[in-house]
């Protein structure tokens, strides 16, 4: 934790955070989203006095949600960020106003995970394209030699960097943005390296147009989103939203596409268009309430699939007829009776898997149609009905 002290000069604490902080090569991650009350006044005397060079993870909370308001970050401190943190890979964002800034290109270069919580975008955040005044030819000309020779010298002194052209963003994290729309969404097939994707709480966000950011075949090529390999969609959070069921858009196929993880009210849509993804390896189920019969209908098409993971969800008991429940009772006793003192060492040999395995019933059912597919259970539950 980091506690400064911006009063007093002569105060024990900031005597002791001098003498820590003298070496700025030693600050890795910095996390203020403790603090409330960062203003751009503040964030300015962080980058010149203790951020440095070996800083890779930066998380800030924003005045979204403060009554003093404000700018927070502006473009000159994020300018100056890139420069003085050149290895800066991951920015967390929370509760940020993102409004006042004109696209995402701004961002430091270095950057390889983003995660916007709670933030507001504007409309043409993540398009590539920075407003250009135009020049003249010769003008343009001159520009792009110049620029060709500055790139081509930087290159070869740094590598790993991205391209001023390109964004280098691998992992994009979004959790709880109502401004994040389908618009924004078709921009990132824009992002050449994006290659994990996670949507919380988008709300905005549509079957169409998910389904037009689907990578696919086109007549140059692949087309949309196509070097992804991790989605994520979930909505578990506000209600009087008007549900989008924007997992339906998976319906139409998704080319390369390994890593699917779906939560809360998405689940559903979402395990009805499963067997279209043909190259999907591990599939996350979370934060749900499913039957053994909906997951064996779903999964029975999946025969690529490796490994099956369930998060905080809920199994619903398989309901039987009565009268098929009366011939298993029946049945169950005349077994008994025949095997006499066996029937109790299997009685205790069930009761046993059932302490050990939440839904022992549904591993065996999924152990026959998907034999080298993991099945993973965590804080998993099982709802048990009184009748």
């Amino acid at each position: 934790c980091c506690c400064f002290c911006f009063s007093c000069r002569v105060c024990r604490v900031c005597k002791r955070w001098k003498r820590l902080v003298k070496d700025q090569r030693l600050w890795r991650t910095v996390d203020l989203t403790a603090w409330k009350g960062v203003t751009s006044r503040i964030l300015w005397f962080l980058l010149r006095q203790y951020l440095g060079c070996g800083l890779r993870c930066l998380r800030l909370r924003g005045l979204l949600l403060s009554a003093r308001g404000g700018t927070f970050l502006s473009e000159s401190w994020l300018k100056a960020l890139s420069t003085k943190c050149p290895r800066l890979s991951k920015l967390c964002l929370l509760h940020a106003d993102l409004r006042s800034l004109p696209n995402c290109q701004i961002l430091p270069g270095s950057l390889r995970v983003l995660e916007l919580r709670g933030c507001e975008l504007p409309r043409s955040f993540f398009n590539q394209s920075l407003p250009t005044s135009p020049a003249l030819p010769h003008e343009r000309a001159e520009a792009t030699c110049s620029v060709g020779a500055q790139q081509k010298g930087r290159c070869q002194k740094v590598k790993g960097i991205a391209s001023p052209s390109g964004i280098g963003v691998e992992t994009l994290v979004l959790n709880n943005v109502p401004s994040f729309t389908d618009q924004h969404l078709q921009n990132l097939a824009s992002w050449e390296r994006l290659s994990r994707l996670e949507l919380r709480d988008t709300f905005r966000v549509t079957a169409n147009g998910l389904r037009s950011c689907a990578a696919k075949e086109g007549l140059s090529g692949l087309e949309g989103l196509s070097r992804l390999k991790y989605l994520e969609i979930g909505i578990t959070g506000r209600q009087g939203y008007q549900l989008q069921m924007a997992s339906l858009g998976l319906g139409a196929g998704w080319l390369g596409l390994e890593e699917l993880s779906l939560g809360g009210k998405e689940v559903g849509p979402g395990l009805l268009c499963a067997s279209r993804l043909k190259d999907l390896k591990c599939l996350h189920l979370w934060a749900c309430t499913l039957s053994e019969l909906q997951i064996v209908r779903s999964c029975r098409m999946l025969r690529g699939l490796r490994q099956l993971e369930f998060l905080d969800v809920t199994f619903q008991p398989r309901q039987s007829p009565p009268a098929e429940e009366g011939q298993e009772q029946e049945g169950g006793e005349e077994q008994q009776n025949e095997e006499g003192g066996t029937g109790g060492e299997s009685n205790d040999e069930n009761r046993t898997l059932d302490g050990t395995d939440p839904f022992p019933s549904l591993r065996r059912s999924l152990a026959g149609l998907l034999p080298s597919c993991s099945l993973v259970f965590t804080n998993c539950s099982v709802q048990v009905n009184v009748d």
